[in-house]
């Protein structure tokens, strides 16, 4: 599973040397753009624009637009993220409209963003039970999208309740579709329980856990919530942490 860091610095695409993960949000306003270290993956900011005027302001050209520069002048960029409309209760009440209507206009943006930008944009499943991701799939595919060939499809609107059993059983059935499953927002909880079932997640969960606590030695900063150094210690113990628990299943599987 590759797993991207998610950080709010733009800056850290230059110099830090793992998979990252930028919002648009964090890179629009930028005269001067870092040039990769590594391969990196853009998020669209779709919660943070729904979630602030309950629909989107930014229009489909000027993302399209953005996301080509940020092809041609960051460099390595892996995939984005479409401008998809997230189905979690507070994003619905807020944009008033039904998780049909959700998923039908993330479904179109997939499909305008790749007449714009071609397949860069990677479809996203939005929902919110498995019958919503089920229905979301086929609409994808009602619009000529297999994506049981695509190299990732996002799940979407996970995030807050990842380390529930209704997600856990949501990624087991949809990876059993032959789904390449990238998992957004995905923390510690959800990563160790269902892992072995996406091919990439994202998580800025780091930043949350540095805030409450004390920083690093040798850190001179109140806390490390902006942290290099913490956010790279971080991430190598989620993936120790995943890497034991898929060798414990691993042998499980064996002596069976």
């Amino acid at each position: 599973m590759k797993f991207f860091l998610g950080t709010h610095m733009p800056s850290w695409l230059a110099s830090l040397a793992v998979p990252l993960f930028v919002s648009h949000r964090r890179l629009v306003g930028m005269r001067r753009l870092p040039a990769a270290a590594a391969c990196w993956a853009l998020d669209s900011g779709g919660f943070s624009e729904l979630s602030l005027y309950g629909a989107w302001q930014t229009s489909s050209k000027a993302y399209a637009a953005a996301i080509a520069r940020y092809r041609d002048e960051i460099g390595s960029l892996a995939w984005a993220a479409p401008q998809d409309w997230m189905c979690e209760p507070p994003i619905l009440a807020m944009t008033g409209r039904s998780v049909a209507f959700h998923q039908a206009a993330t479904v179109a943006s997939v499909l305008e963003l790749r007449e714009r930008v071609g397949p860069l944009v990677i479809p996203v499943l939005q929902g919110w039970d498995l019958g919503d991701y089920v229905a979301c799939l086929e609409g994808y595919r009602d619009e000529g999208l297999d994506l049981t060939t695509e190299p990732v499809v996002g799940l979407g609107s996970v995030c807050r309740r990842q380390g529930t059993p209704m997600i856990a059983a949501i990624v087991s059935e949809l990876a059993g579709y032959g789904l390449a499953l990238h998992g957004f927002g995905i923390k510690t909880t959800g990563l160790t329980a269902y892992a072995r079932q996406l091919v990439s997640a994202d998580s800025m969960a780091w930043s949350y856990s540095a805030r409450r606590r004390p920083p690093l030695p040798g850190c001179t900063h109140h806390n490390c919530a902006n942290c290099p150094r913490w956010a790279l210690h971080w991430r190598d113990r989620v993936l120790r942490r995943i890497a034991t628990q898929q060798l414990s299943l691993f042998d499980t599987g064996s002596a069976a």
